[in-house]
């Protein structure tokens, strides 16, 4: 795992009753993204360092948003966006390597097809409404999806990889029958990418700093102080964080 900062982070203080601020971060994030695997592995390991109460919650966005509901070949995908070359390898076998260091074995071998990760993230918001860890229904996503090879565009595997962490399977699929849930992923979304978000993951840090990308735990651990201490703390917006 990335080593962590020694400075922890200690949430301060406010008003009179002496309780605990929030640190609040808002992941944007998709579910067959495997550099969104990563930043949300490192997002755990910095939330570590935090003395003090801790939110997250999570926004979708999908990086394929063209691929159809029922999905395509992951060979086929990976020719569209590397052609014939040898990039795709050299390009998983990057992410392999990073994704040891955090404790995630990629098995890219075992993945047939690319998902439409439009119901995978419909499951998420469910975590939200049952008020079961949406952390832990991501991670039980991501981890089905890159581990295990399970495909996200199937309801039996959404249920299954749901029920891991608390949901049920009646509540999967009362949400994936519902098309209010569909709009209300797609329509958060729209919002997300008419804000300017083009690529993710992206984290959002007491809603004043944004930053982009998988960035190290140390890198984290020191925006967390900055939204807690820095100037950036009473600010309402501050510029993005590379």
């Amino acid at each position: 795992m990335t080593s962590m900062n020694p400075n922890l982070v200690k949430v301060p203080r406010h008003g009179d009753s002496g309780s605990l601020a929030t640190l609040q971060v808002d992941m944007i994030a998709d579910l067959a993204c495997p550099w969104c695997y990563l930043g949300k592995r490192r997002l755990d390991d910095a939330l570590l360092a935090v003395h003090g109460p801790t939110a997250v919650s999570w926004f979708p966005f999908r990086v394929n948003p063209q691929v159809p509901a029922e999905g395509m070949s992951f060979h086929e995908y990976l020719a569209s966006r590397f052609g014939t070359s040898d990039r795709p390898a050299r390009a998983l076998d990057d992410l392999a390597a990073a994704g040891k260091a955090e404790g995630i074995e990629f098995r890219f071998e075992a993945i047939r097809r690319i998902p439409n990760t439009v119901d995978a993230h419909r499951v998420v918001k469910l975590a939200e409404v049952e008020g079961v860890a949406v952390t832990a229904v991501a991670e039980s996503l991501f981890k089905g999806f890159f581990e295990e090879g399970r495909d996200l565009s199937q309801r039996d595997a959404l249920v299954e990889l749901g029920e891991r962490v608390g949901l049920t399977s009646r509540g999967i699929n009362r949400t994936l029958d519902d098309p209010a849930s569909r709009q209300e992923v797609l329509s958060q979304e729209a919002q997300i990418r008419k804000s300017g978000v083009t690529g993710v993951p992206d984290f959002l840090i007491n809603r004043r700093l944004l930053v982009m990308g998988a960035q190290d735990t140390d890198a984290l651990v020191n925006v967390f102080d900055r939204a807690m201490f820095g100037e950036e703390s009473d600010r309402p917006v501050s510029p993005v964080v590379h």
